[in-house]
């Protein structure tokens, strides 16, 4: 690991093995407010066109933080966020919302709008000075619920879904900006398994389809290791390993970041690894 928070395979992604990345952090360093330490200092990462790639790693790693900074919505304190070659810092926000979109597991539906209200929200960068939606609004609302199989639920009550369907109308509302980025933190926390597998479904789906770029932050090794095809462990604000979910996810690495020990085995239908948890007690 160098000093500038990156592996060797986080360097290759970031450096000549990438044309022209799709969206990069470079040498970013950054503080929370009344923190005595930066959290990142100097760390550096890319996500190329098309890619499909977990942040994992334990609680207090950076996985959150940095997908924000990734969508603009916190500043590095040195370094820069670059978007398809351009300063994130630099772009207006509404150009930069036409491009990258992020969906946050903490940004609550207060009101009881109805599904197609809340889809329409995402619409808001590419409304005209008036700010009323147009019949191309609506199309493109209405092809983000068909993306996440929503159609039919367009003039019910937000409140009135269930967790997966609320969750797939938060992603409706992102795709509905017409984004070339979808981030993504925890898009499957607190979903039972079959609404889990519903959202995973979506992501591999859009991005094998359309050719999106989605990161997604998570904490479900198994899911990530079968969602994404490239995994970047962080661990107190540094790149630990970064590359393909088999590479990633060792048991010696497992043991040294999460400090739990884990056996990893290869799943059967999908041939991803299976981390399974190995406890030391050994109660009846």
């Amino acid at each position: 690991m160098s000093a500038a928070g990156t592996t060797d395979a986080g360097a290759a992604h970031s450096g000549a093995g990438v044309a022209a990345p799709r969206l990069e952090a470079r040498a970013i360093r950054f503080r929370h407010p009344g923190a005595g330490t930066p959290l990142f200092d100097g760390l550096s990462i890319a996500f190329a066109a098309g890619e499909l790639t977990g942040l994992i790693g334990p609680n207090g790693s950076g996985k959150t933080t940095l997908l924000k900074l990734l969508a603009g919505l916190l500043r590095p304190d040195a370094g820069q966020v670059r978007l398809e070659g351009h300063s994130l810092g630099a772009m207006a926000a509404r150009d930069r919302a036409r491009r990258i979109t992020i969906v946050l597991p903490e940004a609550p539906i207060l009101f009881n709008f109805t599904v197609m209200e809340v889809v329409l929200m995402g619409r808001a960068p590419h409304l005209g000075p008036w700010g009323l939606e147009r019949p191309a609004d609506y199309d493109a609302a209405r092809r983000a619920l068909l993306d996440v199989d929503l159609a039919e639920c367009e003039t019910r009550p937000v409140h009135e879904l269930s967790s997966g369907e609320r969750q797939r109308a938060l992603i409706a509302r992102a795709l509905a900006q017409e984004p070339s980025i979808l981030l993504l933190d925890e898009p499957t926390a607190f979903l039972d398994l079959k609404h889990a597998l519903e959202i995973d479904v979506i992501l591999r789906r859009l991005n094998a389809e359309r050719g999106l770029t989605v990161v997604t932050v998570s904490h479900d090794l198994n899911l990530a290791a079968r969602q994404a095809r490239r995994l970047v462990l962080l661990q107190q604000g540094r790149i630990v390993a970064d590359g393909p979910p088999a590479e990633v996810l060792t048991p010696a690495r497992l043991r040294e970041v999460y400090e739990a020990d884990a056996e990893v085995m290869r799943d059967p239908v999908t041939g991803s690894p299976l981390v399974i948890p190995r406890s030391s007690w050994r109660g009846r």
